[in-house]
């Protein structure tokens, strides 16, 4: 049998997951974190900061340096929730949500390109192999959630 963590190692790599900058976009070099915060701003309805951070599986503190990096960049807005003043609602800005979408595209032309050396079968196992990836990871005590 291959050496598992060796082809996780490999794959991380080129994913460029080990990379401080993971895209370029609208001149703006945005990290791999900040690029996982834009996507599930963009994707959940109006969350909150604790809610982004729980689904990204970090600690707030953490957490809210990078908010703070991405209003500074005019990405992210910050509004108090209007029933509890404690709480922030986050969004992105006009100029956060055209970052969101270049690097949705981005990626998306990637795995495009990467799919691109298989056969449709090969495509269709692989995708099948992900999701049950996935789904054993989420049911694992000694993985990460979520």
């Amino acid at each position: 049998m291959e050496n598992l963590r060796d082809m996780f190692q490999v794959m991380t790599r080129r994913f460029g997951l080990l990379n401080k900058v993971c895209c370029t976009a609208g001149g703006l070099d945005i990290s791999l974190i900040q690029s996982h915060i834009l996507y599930e701003i963009d994707k959940q309805h109006k969350p909150n900061m604790q809610q982004i951070a729980d689904t990204l599986g970090t600690d707030i503190t953490t957490f809210s340096r990078q908010i703070q990096n991405l209003v500074k960049m005019k990405l992210v807005q910050k509004t108090p929730d209007p029933n509890d003043r404690r709480i922030y609602i986050l969004s992105l800005t006009a100029e956060g949500k055209f970052i969101a979408e270049t690097i949705d595209q981005q990626m998306n032309s990637f795995l495009t390109e990467v799919f691109s050396h298989m056969n449709e079968f090969e495509r269709q196992t692989v995708v099948r192999s992900i999701q049950l990836l996935n789904d054993s990871m989420a049911k694992s005590k000694a993985c990460c959630s979520p």
